[in-house]
């Protein structure tokens, strides 16, 4: 049992202190005079809401109430936007029964809207320590290296109008929020790798010129580099690591980054473009059972996570990523559905690609497209007015689940992928799958009474090769990730047409050349969604890494300097697209089938 601390009542600060408050809303709440406090924890004992003042030091503290439905909650005359806190929860502390409170631990709102400050790692962030075989709960502050929440305004930020695409109208464009400006020589250097460099007017001319309808952008939630790679001198570069999914990513800002991000998507949406935010909300970055404990462990680890049946100090871990987001909970639902509804609405998003979806449909007897998030997301007044991928899989049981999402989610294709990989590669026996793939899926999609846009046409992604690599590299070259090479796919449909990696040789760069550019055609004349990878028009190249989550550098960046090297290529691309635009039968909304004739209908 962990030692409960009284609290001090701050009164000097706040003239009378924190008084019960409701439980009607989660998060820290301003209605113009003060700001209710309320946080979900259905286990803990007591909850102590943390004030800390703008050098972050605590300068005041509150015990807050407890009504029946599992909400802490206290309302506080005179608290402002901009007041940062955080919650320290107490509670029983044993690991073996999924129990994880440690008020010794500061945590994050998991509805905080903005934060203050970055994580660093610490022994003081563990909840544990060992002692033998024996692991005892840490007696080490942990504030000194968790960021703060803040409170923020209720006030809707105002945003300019859609550009609302039909599916059938739709390019996707896969691209990193760092790695696109990054290298990019128009952007200024001081906002290159942020929302600002996102949103430069030379990079949306770009971007328009293409033709692409849709940028979609890989996670920008709030996220951490986890420690093996800090260890290693690498940072996460990918951002599928978060803490938080209401707040914008502050290394990607050079100010607030709510405001910088809202800005972007104003910018966007005045080019015409759509956002997609890819969402990862299947694991967080409090990894596995020795991971640190930042927010969701410290609350309430059995709500919040899943774990093993009958094992509770154990996770299930479906993700690979050591947790797995317990979905099955309601609290968990609202949390999710509310945080989609805050990115759609106050931050002006288009659409989401849920990472690893098949998580947020597993119940624990198995997937289930009636599973109550999928159907509360695709019935949300907000949500059902947006775009909604899914990769439908995971590695968890019946983790593979392509084709068996509701009737409005549109999905990921990796058959699509490697059968065109496959069949430009010269593989026999393949013309047949090719066809039912340039058809547009309807084996797999159109049973539930989807059309070809329900399939997400893709040849290349963030996740494996990029398209120049693709045809320069059989194996992966993943050594500079740290993992002695064992990381990212061994099995890539790939083929270096004579050598591993560049060469001088003009044969073989010929044909590497027209292999793009066969790749490509057949991605943009097929019947589904087309998506690029950001890059592939020019040829950007990871030097064979086909996993470069941790290579925040000139590796995973965009080399723009291949734009220039062969224009003609980038132009051949852009034909493509425009082609696709104006040809109607390269983008049918329903499967068109022949009509089987037989010799009675020919006589």
């Amino acid at each position: 049992m962990i030692q409960k601390r009284r609290p001090n009542s701050g009164r000097a600060k706040f003239g009378g202190g924190m008084v019960i408050g409701h439980a009607d809303s989660l998060g820290a709440t301003f209605d113009g005079e003060g700001v209710n406090f309320a946080i979900f924890s259905e286990r803990a004992e007591s909850v102590v809401l943390c004030l800390f003042d703008s050098e972050r030091r605590e300068s005041a503290k509150f015990e807050l109430s407890n009504a029946k439905d599992g909400v802490w909650h206290g309302y506080l005359p005179r608290c402002q936007p901009g007041q940062r806190y955080g919650y320290r929860v107490h509670g029983r502390y044993a690991r073996d029964e999924g129990l994880r409170f440690n008020a010794n631990k500061l945590l994050i709102d998991p509805y905080a809207r903005a934060l203050d400050g970055q994580f660093a790692w610490s022994p003081a962030v563990f909840d544990y320590v060992r002692n033998g075989d024996d692991y005892l709960p840490s007696e080490t502050d942990s504030a000194a290296f968790v960021p703060k929440s803040v409170v923020t305004a209720t006030h809707k930020p105002r945003m300019r109008s859609k550009p609302k695409i039909p599916w059938s109208q739709t390019i996707l464009y896969e691209a990193n929020v760092r790695g696109y400006s990054m290298r990019h020589p128009q952007v200024p250097e001081a906002d290159r790798g942020t929302f600002r460099g996102m949103s430069h007017a030379a990079i949306l001319a770009y971007i328009k010129s293409l033709g692409i309808s849709s940028v979609e952008l890989m996670p920008v939630q709030e996220f951490i580099d986890e420690e093996q790679l800090v260890r290693r001198g690498l940072r996460n570069y990918w951002g599928y690591n978060s803490v938080n999914f209401f707040t914008p990513a502050g290394r990607y800002a050079t100010g607030e980054a709510s405001e910088e991000f809202r800005d972007m998507v104003n910018a966007i949406h005045d080019a015409g473009l759509e956002v997609i935010l890819d969402f990862a909300c299947n694991h967080t970055g409090e990894s596995d059972t020795w991971g640190p404990t930042i927010a969701f462990r410290g609350i309430d680890n059995l709500c919040y996570y899943s774990t093993v049946p009958d094992k509770p100090g154990d996770y299930v871990n479906d993700t690979g990523c050591g947790n797995t987001v317990n979905v099955d909970h309601p609290r968990v639902q609202e949390l999710l559905i509310q945080s989609l509804r805050y990115w759609a609405s106050d931050m002006g998003v288009d659409g989401f690609r849920f990472d690893l979806a098949s998580v947020l449909g597993r119940t624990r007897a198995g997937f289930t497209d009636r599973h109550p998030l999928l159907q509360s997301i695709e019935k949300d007044k907000v949500l059902a007015k947006v775009k909604l991928i899914a990769e439908p899989w995971d590695i968890g049981p019946g983790g593979y689940q392509l084709g068996r999402f509701p009737l409005h989610w549109h999905e990921w294709n990796d058959r699509y992928r490697d059968s065109l990989r496959r069949f430009w590669r010269g593989d026999p026996g393949e013309a047949a799958e090719f066809a039912r793939r340039l058809h547009g899926s309807a084996d797999i999609f159109e049973s539930s009474g989807r059309g070809p846009d329900a399939s997400i046409n893709f040849v290349t992604a963030h996740d494996g090769f990029t398209l120049a690599d693709l045809v320069s590299y059989e194996h992966r070259h993943n050594e500079a990730n740290g993992e002695s090479n064992r990381d990212g796919h061994a099995q890539n449909h790939s083929c270096n047409y004579g050598t591993e990696g560049g060469t001088a040789d003009p044969v073989i760069n010929a044909t590497r050349r027209r292999q793009r550019l066969n790749l490509l055609a057949s991605l943009l004349f097929s019947q589904g969604v087309p998506m690029l990878l950001a890059g592939d028009e020019f040829g950007n190249s990871q030097q064979g890494n086909n996993n470069a989550y941790a290579q925040d550098n000139a590796t995973g960046w965009l080399d723009w300097s291949g734009l220039a090297a062969d224009p003609d290529f980038h132009q051949r691309v852009r034909e493509f697209i425009r082609l696709r635009n104006d040809t109607t039968l390269l983008r049918q909304e329903r499967y068109r089938h022949g009509k089987l004739h037989t010799n009675t209908d020919r006589r």
